[in-house]
């Protein structure tokens, strides 16, 4: 439920104040944070997390870390981990067996704790890309529990962007450097001459509730300007972008297009695009049992449509060429995504751009493509 709050503004105390709120409430505080060479998503105890002074240098099938000099803690672009780590985990059991010595068997379902999270710097393609998980696992007639539970009890905390990478292209799949409403509260961070501060603008009755209970004043006309300027200045400067077609249209009429070719010559199937992006939800199902055969537990993974057993029936893989599963991914995600779930899969994170090991560009392939169909006309 949107509210109708003045924006605030927060200084860097009360960014600190804001996640002490959090955690006194007995949330569990995620955002980002500096480990391993990366920006990646973490438990949080204090702000003193946050990646002050840290940024990314991004290319196809390349990540860095850089120092920045203005101390921002949100000017940094995506990382390898989503929200999807979370709401969506790796691997969670479903439910367990155990035989008696009598021989009856009795199942247990799984029900997990769901923990209340507080999410803290969610990027506005991350924000979609909850959005179109909600709509792809709560949805329909049959609900992923797990992933409802936490996703009803998590509150979000999303972060305009000021400073695209340079594999992101958002804006060209109909989002934004603003956050689209989802969010419980909203900032843009401004680092200036007048100081480090965030605008705050409020999404929904928790988020003001929150807002309440931390320092803050009044958001003024320079700090207001400056970030609506902030906004619209890294609208400009997205590092790629789709081609402005219909997509939709271009990926079913694309099937038997050479390009395919020429990219599965390169694609090492390996499912990283799949792994890192904020939308893939496809899992299987494995049961692990005990050496004793008395006891058996089912669990659920993630899985990939690059994975050679993820379209095995009884006589084979159906997608058994790595061409093949390159163009089911590209044209689930762009096209058919649409006839089962009433939007596009993709919300340009470039993600999938950054953490391939062999650099393919999904919005050079997609531009290759047009190209080709445009020439065979």
């Amino acid at each position: 439920m949107s509210v109708t709050t003045a924006p605030a503004v927060l200084d860097r105390d009360g960014l600190d104040a804001l996640v002490t709120a959090l955690v006194g409430q007995g949330r569990t505080v995620v955002g980002p944070t500096v480990r391993d060479g990366a920006i990646v998503l973490a438990e949080l105890a204090s702000a003193d997390a946050l990646p002050f002074g840290w940024g990314v240098e991004l290319e196809a099938g390349r990540y860095r870390l850089v120092r920045r000099e203005d101390g921002a803690a949100f000017a940094h672009s995506a990382g390898p981990q989503s929200w999807k780590t979370f709401l969506h985990p790796a691997r969670e059991r479903l439910w367990s067996a155990d035989r008696t010595p009598e021989g009856h068997v009795s199942f247990t379902p799984e029900e997990p704790a769901a923990p209340d999270y507080a999410f803290l710097g969610v990027r506005p393609c991350d924000l979609r890309a909850v959005a179109i998980q909600d709509r792809v696992l709560t949805g329909g007639r049959y609900e992923d529990s797990g992933y409802g539970a936490r996703r009803r009890r998590a509150l979000l905390i999303s972060v305009d962007c000021v400073e695209p990478g340079a594999t992101c292209f958002c804006v060209s799949t109909g989002g934004g450097p603003a956050a689209d409403p989802g969010y419980d509260l909203a900032l843009t961070e401004v680092v200036d001459g007048d100081g480090h501060r965030f605008l705050v603008r409020v999404g929904s009755e928790e988020g003001a509730r929150l807002l309440e209970a931390v320092p803050h004043r009044g958001a003024d006309p320079a700090t207001e300007t400056t970030a609506r300027a902030s906004v619209d200045a890294a609208r400009d400067r997205m590092g790629r972008s789709l081609p402005p077609v219909d997509l939709r249209a271009l990926m079913g009429a694309s099937l038997d297009a050479e390009r395919w070719d020429d990219v599965a010559a390169r694609c090492l199937t390996c499912g990283n695009c799949t792994m890192v992006c904020p939308t893939c939800f496809c899992v299987t199902t494995e049961e692990v049992t005990d050496l004793t055969g008395d006891h058996t537990e089912r669990w659920q993974r993630w899985d990939s449509c690059f994975d050679l057993d993820f379209s095995y029936l009884h006589e084979g893989p159906v997608r058994s060429s790595g061409k093949a599963r390159y163009r089911q991914w590209l044209t689930h995600k762009l096209s058919t995504w649409h006839d089962q779930f009433g939007t596009s899969g993709c919300v340009g994170c470039g993600r999938c751009i950054a953490w391939c090991p062999a650099g393919i560009d999904i919005t050079e392939e997609v531009a290759a493509l047009h190209t080709e169909s445009e020439t065979e006309r």
